[in-house]
């Protein structure tokens, strides 16, 4: 064999080496790529109205319980700093899910399905009862905090352990309101380009210590999977639940941002007055968003808070 041959040979050789292992190199990559993924087991609920609902149950089964209810146009995603937190999830059962007409849950477009109070409720104890949360600490972001009103004021207090409402005013009061829901409208047209560039907008105010570009991207996709005409429909709900407020008798943590732009801090001030031996947590620096832009304090308070919660279960 001539020496350009054998060269020849060699290459050939190598290259299929190469071929060969690159199918396993791929399928290795991908198992560590499943290894480090957050595990989580995934639901479809009904509700009383008939929509069925996306849930997942994170963490540790066993383990002291949390719900988490996400914002206006968000996802279950919103939390997976939470969620995905190797400490919470050794220690606590949490679920999340995806509010109707948002993320991977149903999408009906007639406004009852959202005005009404009670299918809001309904759906929460729907997500509840399918992942045999018992007694949860209930956390609700921003309009998170109107469904926790709902459900508060068609259940009480009997299947809860605690409460954490986060950047989430508890009255409609247009001095609460912060100057990043002027993008609101936009984000209801049926005008994609400005859809879109309201949607953008919204989702950099909703931060004081932005995401990192990758983060954003993710939030920009499921902000819009959620349709103008719902988005529409979760407006002009009314919220007066004074009452409700003063007569809670579980433990709760008011968590709010210094810095935030959709609900001013005055918000978080008046409902932490309202209710009955609520803390309020204020976190300098930080925006709407503070389980997301100072998670180790925000996951080492929920910790603590539903630690001392349940101990009076």
């Amino acid at each position: 064999m001539t020496n350009v041959m054998l060269r020849r040979s060699v290459a050939a050789l190598s290259v299929a080496a190469f071929l060969a292992a690159a199918p396993c190199a791929q399928t290795n990559a991908q198992a560590q790529a499943q290894t480090q993924a957050p595990k989580f087991k995934s639901y479809s609920v009904k509700t009383p109205d008939g929509l069925t609902i996306a849930a997942q149950e994170w963490g540790n089964p066993n383990g002291p319980e949390i719900v988490f209810i996400h914002g206006f146009s968000q996802s279950h995603l919103s939390w997976i700093k939470q969620v995905a937190n190797s400490d919470l999830a050794k220690e606590f059962k949490m679920v999340t899910y995806d509010l109707r007409g948002h993320g991977n849950s149903d999408k009906p477009f007639e406004p009852e399905k959202y005005k009404t109070g009670k299918f809001w409720a309904d759906e929460l104890q729907a997500v509840m009862d399918a992942t045999g949360l018992k007694r949860p600490v209930v956390v609700g972001w921003s309009y998170g905090g109107r469904i926790m009103a709902d459900y508060l004021t068609t259940y009480g207090t009997a299947k809860v352990a605690g409460l954490n409402y986060v950047d989430a005013g508890q009255k409609a009061d247009p001095t609460f309101v912060g100057p990043n829901l002027k993008n609101q409208p936009a984000m209801m047209s049926d005008d994609l380009a400005a859809n879109i560039a309201a949607t953008r907008a919204f989702l950099r105010g909703c931060f004081s210590i932005q995401p990192t570009q990758d983060e954003y991207d993710d939030m920009l996709a499921f902000n819009m999977m959620v349709p103008p005409k719902v988005r529409l429909a979760l407006g002009n709900r009314p919220l007066q639940v004074d009452d409700m407020l003063r007569g809670l008798k579980v433990p709760v943590l008011v968590t709010h941002g210094a810095e935030d732009k959709n609900s001013n801090l005055i918000a978080a001030e008046y409902t932490a007055k309202m209710i009955p031996g609520a803390k309020l947590s204020v976190y300098q620096g930080v925006g709407h968003s503070p389980f997301f832009e100072a998670t180790p304090r925000f996951n080492a308070e929920l910790a603590e808070f539903v630690r001392n919660a349940q101990k009076g279960n």
